[in-house]
């Protein structure tokens, strides 16, 4: 299908649009060929099916129906803020929201939403996510990116290894940002949030979906995808970072206490498609900076957690702040109840929780540090099987979080 062959908008044709097989977001900069080529995909897929492209950027691509692809519908408005010039997009959760809501109005069976930018064009990635929703009847399907050493550390060494121990299955990257729903699931959620069960915090699609579709046993699998492009760590900027992704994903937690507290074990998902090699991994982080943002909070945070870490691991942080760069190593029963302590005390507001995910923020960089060190001394150790490791881990000191949860006064520090 060439580019030249789409027509300019046309908003009257897609107010028009009444239903949809499969609804797409794109979150992410897609240039005219990419579209085109995703587009080609998305032919493929079995039906024919009708499907309504939703458009957060339609600087480089269409936004009207293709004459060579009358099926593929292009509907840019619903992904945009309405109230007034200068408004701008809507902010992440609502923008994924607003697909789902587009899926309900236009009745389609699932939602596909790609949101990262990628080594490759990408093009191919909404078809991959959509064909296990209408092929296989899959509720959720999750990414499972081909990861460099240093990439999406905030995930592996947090995210991924929390979700595994808590509700049971593997999942690699369980915020994705690239996601297959379907319509059972985005239903789910919608509701939720229409009765307020969800609390005042409402849900968060990034941090909502895995557990949703987990805690309801429905039906999920993995794409292996290749490389993602991640933005160069910004670790002057690690706490706002930190604050916003575990704010929602300790909320959620929270909410599904009941569920998870149940889960003894962990068991691996469906896998779909061939796992890509990354090639030219030669990222590094500096260790030396790392280690002294670690130092440095250790000295001026100590009142701050104290109010929310047991004795045993302050004197155990105190220990590691004392050793050289070339010494230090953070053992992974430290870190994970570490991260245990923190979500308790998320769920107590022991503190402001703003404030206390913050300070969360220097243990965090002596975690990167300590993993630094480990995969820099090993050339042979492979990212998934240090990771590998740090989610065992998790899954073994799980009773510790579960004793806590439930009867945090007799484990005051």
């Amino acid at each position: 299908m060439e580019t030249d062959a789409i027509p300019q908008p046309a908003e009257e044709e897609a107010q028009q649009i009444d239903s949809a097989d499969l609804v797409v977001g794109i979150l992410t900069e897609l240039g005219s060929d990419a579209i085109s080529r995703m587009c080609g995909s998305l032919q493929a897929l079995p039906g024919p099916a009708r499907i309504a492209i939703l458009q957060h950027d339609t600087r480089n691509g269409p936004a009207a129906t293709s004459p060579d692809a009358p099926s593929i519908f292009f509907v840019p408005s619903l992904l945009t803020n309405p109230d007034g010039p200068g408004a701008g997009p809507l902010g992440m959760a609502e923008t994924y929201k607003s697909v789902f809501a587009a899926g309900e109005k236009l009745q389609s069976r699932g939602c596909c939403i790609v949101a990262s930018k990628h080594e490759s064009s990408g093009a191919h990635w909404a078809s991959e996510l959509a064909r296990p929703l209408l092929e296989q009847n899959v509720d959720l399907v999750v990414p499972r990116y081909a990861q460099h050493r240093f990439d999406g550390l905030l995930n592996s060494g947090i995210i991924a290894p929390l979700i595994r121990s808590l509700y049971g299955r593997r999942l690699h990257n369980p915020m994705g940002p690239d996601f297959g729903v379907s319509r059972r699931l985005f239903q789910k959620l919608l509701g939720t949030e229409r009765s307020g069960k969800s609390g005042a915090n409402g849900f968060h699609p990034l941090a909502s979906l895995a557990p949703a579709a987990l805690c309801d046993n429905l039906s999920v699998a993995e794409v292996h995808f290749g490389a993602r492009v991640y933005p160069s760590p910004d670790w002057t900027n690690a706490s706002s970072i930190l604050a916003e992704a575990l704010g929602p994903v300790f909320v959620d937690m929270e909410r599904n206490a009941s569920c998870w507290q149940r889960t003894r074990v962990s068991s691996s998902v469906p896998a779909i498609g061939q796992a890509s090699r990354v090639l030219n991994d030669s990222g590094a982080v500096d260790i030396n900076r790392l280690v002294e943002s670690f130092q440095l909070g250790n000295r001026a945070l100590q009142e701050i957690w104290a109010l929310v870490l047991p004795p045993y691991t302050l004197l155990e942080l105190k220990k590691l702040s004392r050793r050289s760069v070339e010494q230090f190593r953070m053992p992974d029963v430290l870190w994970v109840r570490i991260v245990y302590d923190f979500a308790l005390a998320h769920r107590l507001r022991t503190i402001n929780r703003d404030h206390l995910l913050k300070s969360m923020t220097p243990l965090y960089l002596g975690w990167v540090a300590s993993y630094a060190r480990d995969v820099q001394a090993d050339e042979s150790m492979t990212p998934d099987q240090r990771f590998e490791r740090l989610a065992l881990a998790f899954e073994a000191e799980k009773p510790y979080l579960v004793s806590r949860w439930r009867w945090p006064d007799r484990f005051n520090p």
